[in-house]
């Protein structure tokens, strides 16, 4: 029998935020390129936006070209954390578009193939209501239903939970109407109680000055009765940023944040080798039983934030990793034994 081995990264190109799915006998992925994330985005006769990746294996990468025919450019030119899922023979790809780091949107695009050409069909969100939406993530309940986890602002300093919450980006959760329309009603899923979430001090925003806390990037597991929701937390950019977890048991919560307060439980830095793990997707590994966090990091010297894997694995205590990972380690699969 083949051992299959990786390295992270899998992939050696800037690929942030990747999703990752299983389409038949192959993995697909699409993620945050450099120009989607530098909001340099700009349009050409075929698919311009967001990378695409294929594997057999969930190791061996290639790219398989854009996902995305670029809408309207008056909607801005950074486009960020791609979600793909599939329901009733057709494929939906959830997304934030907007200008730099303000005034983003959700949208929702769609196509008959997995890897596309998607074409957009319709806003979720709207800037002049919700000024600052981020980070789609589609999750089918086990009743069938469909609802959207996502990001966005919140100005007050008092959720009703864990006790004051801290100003900032949070995750809240939508149920979807239908595959591209969010219902009005949200629930808060998370929101920031904690230093580690701290995105930078006195930061202006909104026309205040103030300490910014971020939760972005959700993406929820079911496992034993109940719904984890991960999600990063703090500035990408620091090695503060992180996977932690809510957990509830249902969608519409409550949503217990208890065990979070000294820092990312799932994916931490590792100084010198591994900043910023976040960001993540799950998926099941070649087994059909394993599952494994895919999420970007960057190495030590900064330059990009990379694709990486490893196996999460479900605890008594909750979602934990032996991620972030830097050496050659075994995936499970099934190998068929070599002629």
């Amino acid at each position: 029998m083949r051992r299959l081995v990786y390295t992270n990264p899998v992939h050696a190109g800037y690929f942030a935020d990747p999703y990752v799915w299983r389409d038949g006998d192959r993995y697909c992925a699409i993620g945050t390129g450099p120009a989607e994330a530098a909001g340099t985005v700009h349009g050409g006769a075929g698919p311009s936006v967001f990378p695409l990746l294929e594997s057999p294996d969930l190791v061996s990468w290639q790219p398989a070209g854009q996902a995305l025919l670029r809408p309207d450019p008056a909607l801005g030119d950074a486009y960020w954390a791609p979600e793909v899922v599939t329901d009733g023979g057709r494929w939906y790809l959830y997304y934030s578009v907007g200008h730099g780091d303000r005034r983003h949107q959700l949208r929702v695009a769609a196509s008959d193939a997995a890897l596309g050409p998607y074409e957009d069909l319709a806003a979720l969100t709207e800037p002049d209501e919700v000024p600052f939406a981020i980070d789609p993530h589609a999750f089918r309940d086990a009743d069938g239903r469909w609802y959207l986890f996502h990001a966005r602002d919140f100005l007050d300093a008092d959720d009703g939970g864990d006790g004051p919450a801290r100003v900032g980006t949070a995750l809240v959760v939508h149920a979807l109407a239908d595959m591209t329309t969010l219902a009005p009603a949200g629930q808060v899923v998370a929101r920031a109680h904690h230093d580690w979430q701290r995105f930078a001090a006195g930061r202006e925003m909104y026309g205040r000055v103030c300490d910014w806390h971020t939760l972005e990037g959700p993406c929820v597991v079911a496992d034993g009765g109940r719904l984890w929701c991960l999600y990063s937390g703090g500035c990408w950019q620091t090695d503060s940023y992180g996977v932690d977890y809510v957990v509830a048991d249902s969608i519409l919560g409550p949503w217990s944040a208890a065990g979070a307060e000294e820092g990312p439980r799932v994916l931490r830095t590792v100084p010198g080798r591994v900043i910023g793990p976040g960001h993540c997707s799950v998926v099941t590994a070649p087994d059909d039983a394993t599952r494994y966090i895919v999420y970007h990091a960057w190495g030590p010297d900064m330059s990009a934030r990379r694709m990486c894997i490893d196996e999460l694995v479900m605890t008594p205590a909750g979602p934990r990793s032996p991620g972030p990972t830097w050496t050659e380690r075994a995936l499970a699969s099934r190998e068929p034994a070599l002629a």
